[in-house]
């Protein structure tokens, strides 16, 4: 069951990656033509950067799913199977380890507990713990920047996700292809 619900997740984390790399390639496209005809947006950088940030996290989440990340294998390429599939275990579980900081990490950013007790008002929040991650606006485009990093969240959850399915699928290595 979770492995499916990790699959269904990497789908649509991938097909939103893709519409985002569909969108960088417009937006640099538009920046270009306007900078040529002396009239540049200047919004346009900042909403490109943003968004292949949103397509790189999503695809690096996507690749914890599917397990074509670069990795070196030169160590693993030689153990045997049942070791292989020891040392597969491990990363999975540093990949979760490091996925559950992540979470936390964000929690601690977020600090949605404390923006709650605050009554969701911004200024209380930031008077009470002094983090501004609501306040920040973007510097051109003008949104809250806590918008743009919510992405980590998704990462995070989407990381967590997927190795959590991988740590709890017992099922044998898989052999890469020989190459000729």
């Amino acid at each position: 069951m979770l492995k499916r619900v990790s699959a269904a997740w990497a789908r649509i984390e991938l097909a939103v990656a893709a519409c985002l790399a569909v969108g960088v390639t417009l937006l640099i496209l538009l920046n270009v033509v306007t900078r040529y005809m002396g009239n540049a947006l200047y919004w346009v950088d900042e909403a490109a950067i943003y968004a292949m940030i949103w397509m790189t996290f999503l695809g690096a989440s996507a690749a914890v799913h599917y397990g074509n990340a670069v990795a070196i294998t030169i160590l693993t390429d030689v153990l045997p199977r049942t070791l292989k599939w020891g040392a597969a275990k491990l990363v999975d579980a540093i990949i979760f380890a490091f996925a559950l900081f992540l979470l936390w990490f964000c929690w601690r950013w977020f600090a949605p507990l404390d923006l709650a007790r605050a009554g969701f008002d911004i200024a209380t929040f930031q008077s009470s713990t002094f983090n501004f991650v609501y306040a920040e606006p973007t510097l051109t485009i003008g949104i809250p920047k806590y918008i743009v990093w919510l992405i980590m969240w998704l990462f995070a959850l989407g990381a967590t996700l997927h190795s959590l399915a991988h740590l709890l699928d017992f099922s044998p290595v898989r052999e890469a292809p020989d190459t000729p």
